[in-house]
């Protein structure tokens, strides 16, 4: 029997909040509506719990409820025996069925990114006392302490810093203090998006260059937030298109008679996608650290280790040298490197031919950007296109 022959009646209230028009509610409610489309659900988005559970008389009444469930929704929807499916990690609620991204995972993604690039102090910034920013906390850590590194945290309150912004000053103090703290190079990941941009704005007041000073890694991927300004944000995609749908799928065999009212399932992330905040290898060498510097700022053009030799002033053995000794790599892999990372990036981000890329990142030709690529990743720039699209 088809999803839509089976549930055809069923009807399904959306509480998500959508007018906040954040991508994790957004592309839930994508997600949700690609399982009901198959299922033949009628589904109503409901701009408040109320309405869900007092509607009009005469109403049609819902047989199952998805979205941001708080305390008082899920037992009202228990009393009145309404199935309950719950997207939101901070939801107070209990003994709810939930669908909830998995923020231990992108904490050790990040960390693993971080201590890819080379980094060797870190950092995390997120809200204070909120469920999400412990679990990512915790797999950041689970990364770094068997390596032997620690790190240090800027934690905030969330209250305060909406509308009218009443905690804003005490927010940038803090912030301010802590970016004063550290010793570059850092590798800072960042529980939101958005405050990737205001701990930026505080280390270009300070002084400090990201990423090759500090280096930031973001959480959720919001595109207008990390595509501008420069330097765009490496962030980690939660895959909340992946929740909704899971959720509906959970929602389903509940109001099917299954019983999954205490289960929570933790779903993936997509991924992190690499970007300028973190496109950088850290070095403790000042005249590495200068170098890798100048390959960063100009690796967009047809740079040869003679002309980063000439850039630091040194000569090209010694700096060879010295980039063995800090990096265990040549001068020409890092140039390779920070050219395929960049490639990687445009290859899922842009639809340039392959002929314009070449010329955009620095290669002699196309078919030289098609042989790199395919010696550092080990496929093709067309298959890894496909692939991430």
């Amino acid at each position: 029997m088809s999803l839509k022959t089976r549930n055809a009646t069923k009807r399904v209230a959306l509480c998500l909040e959508m007018e906040w028009g954040h991508k994790r509610h957004l592309e839930t409610y994508a997600g949700v509506h690609r399982y009901a489309d198959k299922a033949g659900w009628d589904c109503v988005t409901i701009p408040s719990a109320v309405r869900v559970l007092k509607p009009k008389p005469g109403a049609t009444p819902f047989d199952g409820i998805l979205g941001r469930i708080t305390e008082p929704l899920a037992q009202a929807a228990h009393k009145i025996k309404i199935p309950a499916v719950n997207v939101w990690l901070n939801s107070p609620a209990k003994n709810v069925s939930s669908v909830l991204a998995d923020f231990e995972t992108s904490g050790k993604m990040a960390a693993q990114h971080l201590v890819g690039r080379g980094f060797r102090r870190f950092g995390y910034m997120g809200f204070l006392r909120e469920k999400d920013t412990r679990i990512q906390v915790e797999g950041f850590r689970k990364i770094l302490r068997p390596l032997g590194f620690r790190f240090t945290t800027y934690r905030f309150q969330r209250t305060g810093l909406g509308g009218e912004a009443l905690g804003w000053e005490r927010f940038l103090e803090g912030l301010e203090k802590w970016v004063d703290s550290l010793e570059p190079p850092f590798g800072i990941l960042v529980s939101n998006d958005l405050f990737c941009r205001h701990l930026i704005e505080t280390c270009r007041a300070k002084g400090l260059q990201v990423p090759q000073d500090i280096a930031i890694v973001g959480t959720s991927n919001e595109p207008a937030i990390c595509a501008s300004p420069y330097p765009a944000l490496t962030s980690i995609d939660l895959d909340f298109e992946r929740i909704g749908f899971r959720a509906a799928a959970k929602l389903d065999e509940t109001m099917n008679g299954k019983d999954t009212s205490q289960t929570v399932e933790y779903s993936p992330p997509k991924g992190l996608l690499a970007r300028q905040s973190t496109d950088v290898l850290a070095a403790e060498d000042p005249i590495v650290a200068h170098a890798l510097r100048f390959i960063s700022e100009n690796g967009q053009e047809r740079i040869q280790v003679k002309d980063v030799a000439t850039a630091v002033s040194i000569t090209r053995r010694t700096l060879e040298r010295k980039f063995r000794e800090s990096l265990d790599r040549s001068i020409a892999d890092e140039i390779s490197r920070l050219r395929i990372e960049r490639a990687k990036r445009l290859l899922v981000e842009t639809d340039d031919s392959f002929k314009a890329l070449a010329i955009d990142l620095g290669f002699r030709n196309a078919d030289h950007f098609y042989k790199v690529f395919l010696r550092v990743e080990g496929i093709t720039p067309s298959q890894y296109r496909t692939n991430r699209v």
